[in-house]
Formats: C-alpha cells, sequence, structure tokens
C-alpha cells in the first residue's frame, strides 16, 4: 500500500509517496528530501537534537508519523535563514557561543525560534531554561545558548517594534 502526502516543506510544496505508513517526518526530510540539518539524536523523543516546526509549533520529528502530516507546513533549520541574511537566532547562536561541537545546534535552534514564537522566551535565564528543557546538550554549551535566545528575544522584540512604528 502507498501513502500519498503534501507538505509544504521551507516554503516549497514537495509531494511525496510513502511505501511504509512507519516512515517518521525526521527519515523523511533526511532520506528522501535531502534535508539533513535536522538530526537523529537518540531517535526516542529524549534529546531535542530532531527539533523541527510543524505549523508553527516545536515537535520532535524522529516521534512524527510523516503520513499524518498531510497539509501540514514544515520549517526545518535549512528553511530559517533568507539567502546569506541568518534568521536572528541563529546569529545569537553565533555571537553568544551557543554551542560548541555543533550536532544539537539544529534542533536547540528550532526549539528557540518556536519558544520566541510562543511568547515563552523572555529573557529570563530560569524561564529560558525551562522553555528549552527538552533539547540537550552532550557538550553543556547552556550558558551560550540561555544567552543567545535572551538576546535573539531582545533583538525580534525591538526590530518587530521598529517595524510597527
Amino acid at each position: 500500500m502507498s501513502y500519498p502526502i503534501s507538505l509544504t516543506v521551507n516554503g516549497l510544496r514537495r509531494d511525496v509517496t510513502l511505501e511504509d505508513a512507519r516512515v517518521t517526518l525526521l527519515d523523511l526530510l533526511r532520506e528522501r528530501l535531502a534535508l539533513p540539518g535536522t538530526k537523529k539524536g537518540c531517535d526516542r523523543g529524549q534529546c531535542g537534537a530532531c527539533t523541527v516546526l510543524i505549523d508553527g509549533r516545536r515537535i520532535n520529528s524522529c516521534l512524527t508519523l510523516a503520513v499524518t502530516l498531510d497539509g501540514a507546513e514544515v520549517i526545518t533549520i535549512e528553511g530559517l535563514a533568507n539567502g546569506d541574511m541568518l534568521h536572528p537566532v541563529q546569529a545569537a547562536f553565533v555571537e553568544q557561543d551557543g554551542f560548541q561541537c555543533g550536532y544539537c545546534t539544529p534542533g536547540q535552534i528550532m526549539s528557540a525560534v518556536g519558544l520566541i514564537a510562543e511568547g515563552h522566551a523572555g529573557t529570563d535565564p530560569e524561564r529560558i531554561r525551562e522553555g528549552m528543557s527538552g533539547n540537550l546538550c552532550r557538550c553543556a554549551a547552556y550558558h551560550g545558548i540561555t544567552r543567545a535566545v535572551s538576546d535573539a528575544t531582545r533583538r525580534m522584540a525591538e526590530d518587530k517594534t521598529k517595524a510597527s512604528a
């Protein structure tokens, strides 16, 4: 049996036929759609390395069956930058040393983008750490990650204020 689905991935409509209903979004992105930025960490929903945005919400793509996403909008790390211009969260991670080895960084950034969009980030370090608690970093770069989320939250709020003025 085959399962045709249509997704919008990073702004592009993608029509895919799945041969197995058990294909995860993570495997679809990496193996079929050539988007390797989303990382396979634990493959159990415990580390957050595979975090992407589905219809604006943070999800672990390793736990999400692709067949359930017909019509959904998916944003991956590859879809954040605007050409050569980094997304404010990406820029903040670079400037604030929000990574070491970098393996968890795509998931951390996607989770931060979602957290900020949800209005739950703020600039309080405790609040940020709680909101990012589903994303683990084996290198323990949490201090830089927290600073990056705070900095990006502040910058994005300032940009929004300027745009509405």
